[in-house]
């Protein structure tokens, strides 16, 4: 079932409509045709108790002045690009820089700020939306015309599925995420230090103090960022490791381990007090974790009033290694004419 409601306009006057997705499960979720944004995500505990699992606003305008890129969709290229420029076939291309010197997600104005098209599809058991944008060749200065279209399933086994797909007419570059704040004890229920993550990933990049790569893999043994076993989120955060300090929390690319392309679960978070679990699935290389480090607290409040506070939630955005146009010998973001960029990514709830 697919309920459409309209969730306020836009500055220009364009309507922003909240599509709400449920099929009977122990989750539902609620996107915007704004950024493709997820605003709710409704999952059950152990006891049969609701809670919203990601941060968000009330209206509209949280969205429109709260930095943090809430449950939008990102692109056409996700994380940073070093000193907000690259060059492909011989040519320079120079972006916006909106993180210090660098571009992030997007430049100035990503998808994350767009209207998307929306057409419903999918089952009564695993209701669907269908979103598709064109961005013109140009946009944010990036070459080539891209259509890009993202697919969000809910499926039977409550599971939101995200798939990814585009197309160009030029050679250009593409990595597109999510980028949602999960708290799974729900979005207001406190800082998730005790919250429990597990990664299949032996690596993580190094990083320069803008936090792009620096070509450099770091052996997550013996560090703050060694995830392999099941580990309260917050054990490392007061770690005198020099990124942990530097950043107060992870902000980090961890790369996975063997790493095919096959899509298939690439670890998970817990809440130990509700027993939720989402498990993340992928075919992307890697995953950026973020903990809400620089969460701007006297930015628009959350949903109910909720004060925005560090360490509130993880993101869990996977990707292919951020910078990648710049560094040969990282996996390519390349995507040329008569080529499908096409990934998915799922996050699986359980109680």
């Amino acid at each position: 079932m697919i309920k459409k409601e309209l969730f306020g306009k836009l500055p220009c006057g364009c309507e922003v409509y909240a599509y709400t997705l449920c099929n009977c499960g122990i989750a539902s979720v609620c996107v915007l045709n704004y950024g493709g944004i997820l605003k709710n995500i409704f999952v059950k505990d152990k006891n049969g108790v609701e809670a919203d699992v990601i941060c968000g606003f009330d209206t509209i305008d949280g969205y429109l002045t709260s930095g943090g890129y809430q449950g939008a969709l990102i692109g056409r290229i996700g994380n940073r690009i070093a000193d907000s420029k690259f060059t492909l076939d011989g040519k320079e291309y120079q972006l916006f820089a909106n993180d210090g010197k660098n571009s992030l997600h997007g430049g100035e104005k990503g998808f994350n700020a767009k209207i998307w098209d929306v057409e419903e599809a999918g089952t009564d058991e695993e209701p669907a939306l269908i979103l598709t944008y064109t961005s013109p060749d140009g946009e944010e200065n990036y070459p080539g015309t891209l259509s890009v279209k993202v697919t969000y399933t809910l499926t039977k086994a409550s599971g939101l599925k995200i798939h990814y797909e585009a197309e160009t007419d030029k050679t250009t570059i593409v990595n597109l995420t999510n980028h949602a704040y999960y708290n799974l004890g729900g979005y207001d229920s406190g800082v998730i230090d005790d919250q429990m993550l597990q990664l299949d990933c032996c690596a993580i990049n190094g990083l320069d103090s803008g936090l792009i790569p620096d070509g450099s893999l770091i052996d997550v043994t013996g560090t703050p960022y060694d995830f392999r076993k099941a580990t309260p989120i917050g054990a490392g955060f007061g770690s005198d490791y020099p990124m942990m300090k530097e950043f107060g929390g992870y902000d980090n690319n961890f790369v996975f381990s063997a790493y095919n392309g096959q899509f298939r679960p690439r670890g998970f978070v817990c809440d130990p007090k509700s027993g939720r679990k989402m498990t993340l699935w992928t075919d992307l290389p890697c995953v950026q974790i973020y903990t809400a480090n620089m969460i701007n607290v006297d930015d628009a409040p959350f949903k109910g009033g909720v004060k925005q506070y560090r360490h509130c939630a993880v993101c869990l955005e996977t990707q292919c290694t951020p910078d990648a146009v710049n560094h040969p010998e990282f996996p390519s973001t390349v995507l040329k004419p008569g080529e499908k960029y096409d990934t998915t990514t799922m996050y699986v709830f359980e109680n």
